[in-house]
């Protein structure tokens, strides 16, 4: 469902994503891991169409984001660390505007909505402006909005920023659920327990590069360290950075 093929992405020169190949199948739920000013939101960005690869491709279901951007984006929803909402709407009333551009009709719009809403608890809020709701609150909604047209492709940056403990559970339960159902989840986090808890496999990205990506235990072996991911982690981060150091600067990074 998802193809990264040698993408790479410079500002000036700066070199963010540094010859990134990935295929995550359908149904697989996909962790992203890495430093601060890794590459991990440039390269979700490349792949949601929200900024130009420098060079190579990205494909949602079989459709490069570029060339063919509205059959990519129709199979695809993307939920940011700080999502866009419009303030001065409701939830419900941002919930009919998402359902509509996704041609779902209101019957569809209802019953998915409310059942979403009875999940995400978001009963109490559904006729308030979005602009008087908490951080968290706001989150919940935008996901909420992105699931509701039952994306083939979820992809969503930091999950967890500004939600208590119950309502992240509530959205490790119904990404886990959609995923076995056979929506692809490419989840980029800082969170080690979310990835090690919830991801079938692991990609670890460090100074633009895709330094390694397979299953914990293919992980483990490649990095010879035995333990947490934490450990696992940790080495093969430090593999890389002396990689790189050995080879000398050859470039520079800029914020993920």
């Amino acid at each position: 469902m998802i193809e990264l093929i040698h993408l790479v992405k410079r500002f000036g020169d700066l070199t963010a994503v540094d010859d990134i190949s990935l295929s995550v199948p359908r149904g697989e739920f996909f962790a992203v891991l890495g430093p601060n000013a890794a590459g991990k939101t440039t390269t979700i960005k490349i792949l949601t169409g929200l900024i130009k690869p420098t060079s190579g491709i990205a494909r949602v279901g079989g459709f490069d984001v570029q060339t063919h951007p509205l059959e990519a984006r129709r199979r695809m929803a993307f939920v940011p660390d700080f999502p866009f909402l419009y303030e001065k709407l409701t939830p419900w009333e941002f919930f009919r505007f998402t359902g509509q551009l996704f041609q779902m009709d209101d019957a569809r719009i209802q019953s998915a909505g409310r059942e979403l809403i009875t999940r995400f608890n978001l009963e109490a809020y559904v006729n308030k402006p979005i602009e008087g709701l908490s951080h968290g609150t706001r989150q919940r909604v935008a996901i909420v909005s992105a699931l509701l047209h039952d994306p083939e492709v979820f992809v969503i940056d930091e999950p967890m920023v500004g939600l208590d403990p119950h309502h992240a559970r509530v959205v490790k339960d119904i990404l886990k659920e959609r995923s076995l159902a056979g929506m692809t989840v490419f989840l980029s986090t800082h969170q080690l327990s979310v990835a090690e808890e919830m991801a079938d496999r692991i990609g670890i990205i460090h100074q633009g590069r895709l330094v390694a990506a397979g299953t914990r235990d293919e992980l483990r072996r490649q990095s010879g360290a035995s333990g947490p991911l934490e450990k696992t982690f940790l080495a093969l981060t430090a593999q890389e950075a002396n990689l790189v150091e050995e080879k000398g600067p050859t470039r520079e990074n800029s914020p993920s």
